[in-house]
């Protein structure tokens, strides 16, 4: 970063009054021509008086025009003030995320093998676990200290896109007790379902009495919701049984988090 008085970013990231300018302008942006001050200044932590002074500045300056008693608008020279500005900090943004954080964050993985510190590796996911190894992979790391093979390993400076498919999740709805409970689930059906999952997951006593009866002991009951989401983000295939009372509100929580699934209905006729 060039500290020169023509530099937008070292100008704004010196100067409070820089900074507190840029904001009324997006603000007057945003909601001209109709500007409240009051609102602006209540968002902005100042007096409204201050945010008077300002907006005169800004006129004065050519970056705001005046249309009537409150109605400002940005004008073009203040929209390029704006975009100029707003690059700068995108560009100072970027830089932290991508030269300086990437620095000093160090991901925790599984050691595929013996590493020593400084060795260049390759970080992948496998199982659900985040696995470092000599291999070349998208994803490429630093190793900060010695492990050895299925050791806990810290990689930093991670460079790439680390190649993970999400898993997905199969919802099988059981009824509540009133309904008849797990005696009306069709266990030849469940047990298809259950076929080369890696998590199995139940929601409500009827649900876990169903996988019991299949022979089969969910890995999850307290958190499954929740357990079974983060799972299938870390490539895990997962089964959640679940009773029909929270069926609904379980898909609306798997719609928002965008994690692919299909139902099942076990209820038997």
């Amino acid at each position: 970063m060039t500290q020169g008085d023509k530099d937008p970013l070292y100008t704004i990231l010196r100067s409070k009054r820089e900074v507190t300018r840029l904001q009324i302008l997006v603000e007057v942006a945003e909601h001209q021509p109709a500007v409240r001050q009051q609102e602006i200044a209540a968002k902005l932590g100042v007096t409204p008086q201050a945010i008077s002074e300002y907006i005169r500045e800004l006129t004065d300056e050519g970056l705001v025009a005046a249309s009537g008693r409150g109605n400002y608008e940005v004008t073009r020279t203040g929209v390029e003030w704006i975009v100029t500005n707003a690059e700068a900090l995108e560009a100072y943004a970027r830089h932290i995320r991508r030269d300086i954080i990437q620095q000093v964050a160090v991901w925790a993985a599984i050691a595929a093998e013996d590493v020593k510190t400084g060795d260049e590796v390759g970080v992948y996911m496998k199982g659900g676990w985040l696995y470092a190894g000599k291999k070349p992979q998208a994803a490429m790391g630093t190793v900060v200290a010695d492990a050895k093979k299925d050791e806990d390993v810290g990689v930093a400076r991670l460079n790439g896109i680390i190649d993970h498919h999400e898993g997905g999740i199969r919802v099988c709805k059981v009824p509540r007790i009133q309904q008849g409970g797990s005696r009306r689930v069709n266990q030849k059906r469940l047990a298809e379902v259950l076929k080369g999952s890696d998590v199995v997951a139940a929601v409500g006593l009827e649900a876990f009495i169903a996988l019991r009866t299949a022979g089969r002991k969910p890995d999850m009951f307290y958190g499954a919701r929740e357990g079974v989401i983060e799972a299938a983000f870390h490539g895990l295939e997962c089964v959640i049984v679940i009773v029909d009372e929270e069926f609904t509100d379980f898909l609306k929580r798997l719609e928002g988090a965008g994690i692919g699934y299909t139902i099942h209905d076990l209820i038997a006729p």
